[in-house]
């Protein structure tokens, strides 16, 4: 199914409209687009069906920051394709024009922002967003044009005469190309120092359930790509999974990386072929080389006992919570476990002072010793954030073990930051109590049922002496029960149920994927140099914001 745009529109955060740009048919004007969906109530969907326009059309929606970019389309199409368009069309006025990208920019280099509508778009078809391509095609020094003539230079204009245009010999002047038409990337790249580095990124999200059993695990995969590399590059990355062996060693990378999605300079026939190797000519600068997904479940969700041993998730931060505590049942403990030695990783050893710094890479392995690296990782930023109801007043009497917390009143949640700078001596369990507090109202219910338990405390010593009371000491004693029980029933409702907790980990990610070997082939690279030998390094990095759940009962 192709994707067709009818138009494009870009409104400020005071719903003006900075730019209409019209590709086919009839779409509706500015101020009946915004009109419309200003009638719908926030927050508004990012896919809207507008049909009391006419025609009938589908809008979608990207906002970021004081800009809101809309497309409209009166055929069926891919709503993530669209989506996907509209943020890649945000990075590249932010390649051409500058970030932050502003409303003035946008106003102030219109011819710029025409030329680029014109070529990313054909018709209402999407047909090039690569920004190397782009800048090809599309004319960028009428701005310096503008620049010269205002301080009396000769510019970019006709008028000024061709012989004399400054500004257009600032642009580099097309050479022959040194490799095959890559839209993805520049024939007439240079660098002084030739550099590539990798970055893989995972998001880690956990959910446990009340007995310890995971219910979900799962982490989100990025390989981010620096290349900073002069020619066309032809790159051979092979990447690692535990689970291979020494005779199949795809077999872990077939069952780890699992919906794997790639940047078009990958080979997709080699991938199939040799699942594991990435074969590409990298973009000049950085971009995002591939993704994927990971199920970290050790078993299947057959049972709801207990999970052994070896059903266990490795995870170097895990929470609990038990509430209810105390005589009126309004106390709760929540404790943090930490434990620094990840697995494949040998015992972790005082860090040192030093800047963390990846070194250079040789073809078996990545990182150096310093502290980060894969040889020796470091947990950072835990912070443990536990929501309560809407009927809590306030969390009083927070006492942790270690670090610092406090209580969000706006949002009802406690947060506890807890600090690792020590480094490998973060493994251990900490503590943090509080004390929760209902409405006003609640509390003064409680305040009478006190008082009349403690009216028939005083009852049942005036029956010591009189044997009257002693007859009606049991009726008198059921009110006080059931005030009681009403008491810690209310206590119960306001504890929470869940604790979260969020960290980072700079040289593990939980998938186990390493970069095995990083090639630059010789034989098929264009341009490179010869004896040139690029410096190489790789960074694990695990974020897990909020992504390690524990639920309560």
């Amino acid at each position: 199914m192709s994707v067709t745009l009818d138009a494009l529109y870009i409104f400020d955060d005071h719903n003006n409209c900075v730019l209409e740009h019209i590709y086919s048919g009839r779409p509706p004007s500015a101020q009946n687009l915004i009109a419309n969906l200003s009638t719908r109530p926030a927050p508004r969907p990012a896919i809207i069906q507008l049909s009391d326009l006419a025609p009938p059309t589908t809008a979608y929606t990207l906002s970021q920051s004081a800009l809101q970019l809309t497309a409209v389309s009166s055929k069926d199409a891919q709503s993530l394709a669209i989506l996907d368009f509209l943020q890649r069309l945000l990075d590249i006025f932010e390649d051409f024009l500058g970030s932050p990208l502003l409303t003035s920019k946008i106003e102030d280099n219109y011819e710029i922002v025409a030329q680029l509508l014109g070529e990313i778009c054909d018709g209402g078809i999407i047909s090039n967003t690569e920004p190397n391509a782009l800048r090809e095609s599309v004319e960028v020094s009428s701005v310096l044009g503008k620049l010269f003539t205002q301080v009396g230079l000769p510019g970019a204009s006709p008028a000024l005469g061709p012989a004399s245009n400054f500004a257009s010999s600032l642009r580099p002047s097309p050479t022959t190309s040194l490799g095959p038409a890559i839209p993805w990337r520049k024939s007439n790249v240079r660098h002084t120092s030739n550099e590539l580095y990798v970055d893989i990124i995972e998001n880690l999200s956990v959910i446990f359930a009340p007995s310890g059993r995971p219910i979900s695990a799962r982490a989100h995969g990025s390989i981010a790509f620096t290349a900073k590399i002069s020619g066309v590059p032809d790159l051979l990355m092979i990447l690692a999974a535990p689970g291979g062996t020494s005779s199949v060693k795809a077999a872990g990378i077939t069952r780890t990386m699992q919906l794997p999605v790639f940047h078009p300079c990958v080979r997709l026939a080699r991938w199939k072929e040799h699942p594991g190797e990435l074969s590409f000519v990298p973009p000049d600068g950085r971009f995002m080389l591939g993704g994927y997904e990971t199920d970290l479940m050790p078993t299947s969700l057959d049972t709801d006992q207990p999970p052994s041993k070896s059903d266990r998730i490795f995870l170097p931060a895990t929470v609990d919570l038990r509430g209810g505590l105390g005589s009126s049942g309004s106390d709760f403990e929540a404790k943090l476990t930490l434990n620094n030695n990840f697995p494949g990783v040998p015992a972790p050893t005082k860090p040192s002072a030093s800047r963390t710094v990846s070194g250079p890479v040789s073809s078996l392995s990545f990182g150096g010793t310093n502290t980060g690296s894969s040889s020796a990782p470091t947990l950072e930023a835990v912070m443990v954030t536990i929501p309560f109801p809407a009927g809590v007043r306030s969390v009083t009497e927070l006492k942790p073990s270690r670090g610092e917390a406090n209580f969000n009143t706006f949002d009802r949640v406690v947060e506890w930051t807890v600090p690792t700078k020590d480094g490998a001596t973060v493994n251990g369990t900490a503590t943090l109590t509080g004390t929760v507090s209902g409405p006003f109202s609640a509390g003064s219910d409680l305040d009478e049922e006190a008082q009349a338990a403690e009216a028939g405390k005083q009852n049942s010593m005036a029956g010591y002496y009189n044997e009257d009371v002693v007859a009606s000491q049991t009726a008198e004693q059921e009110p006080a029960v059931n005030g009681s029980a009403k008491r810690l029933q209310a206590s119960k409702a306001l504890m929470p149920r869940s604790i979260a907790v969020s960290f980072n980990v700079k040289g593990w990610i939980p998938s186990g994927i390493k970069v095995d070997s990083l090639v630059v082939d010789v034989k098929k690279s264009k341009g490179l140099g010869d004896g040139v030998r690029p410096y190489k390094g790789v960074k694990y990095l695990t974020v897990s914001g909020q992504g390690v759940e524990r639920r309560v009962e």
